[in-house]
């Protein structure tokens, strides 16, 4: 390797660090001047800001730099937000039974309102060409006409 070329290399990877540097720091500068008044409370926008720009200083560089919080913190910041990314929580599903579908409970309301002598069962019985699929649903289905039935809301 030549040394112009090693030079080169030297130089921008200097570069680049101080270039995160001063993101860095113009990034807690203006965090700090919209709020100057007491303690600094961060959003957690700004936390992932700091937490970003922190992870890739490293924590040596941190201690020389960072007055907001502690370097320890702004890497626990970033520790934490990797660990929301990957915890699966976007592809988690609610508990239990699912949500009743609003046409076919419209439907229901409907033959409950038209058909007063009618119970659950009758009308689950009614449905069994593919409205709902056991006697609970129609259950569900019918106490919620009822509740319709009495309030007189739809």
């Amino acid at each position: 390797m030549d040394w112009k070329q090693l030079l080169v290399y030297i130089t921008g990877s200097v570069n680049q660090e101080l270039l995160l540097r001063v993101e860095y720091l113009v990034t807690e500068n203006r965090l700090l001047r919209s709020q100057i008044q007491g303690r600094v409370r961060l959003t957690d926008a700004e936390r992932k800001t700091l937490a970003e720009i922190g992870k890739q200083l490293g924590k040596q560089v941190l201690e020389e730099i960072a007055s907001v919080v502690k370097p320890d913190t702004i890497l626990a910041w970033h520790r934490r937000f990797v660990a929301q990314k990957c915890d699966g929580s976007k592809q988690r599903r609610a508990l239990g039974r699912p949500k009743i579908d609003k046409d076919l409970e419209e439907l229901v309301v409907r033959m409950a309102q038209e058909n007063r002598s009618w119970g659950y069962d009758r009308i689950a019985g009614a449905g069994r060409s593919g409205l709902y699929d056991q006697r609970s649903n129609g259950r569900q289905y019918f106490e919620a006409s009822r509740h319709s039935l009495s309030t007189g809301t739809p």
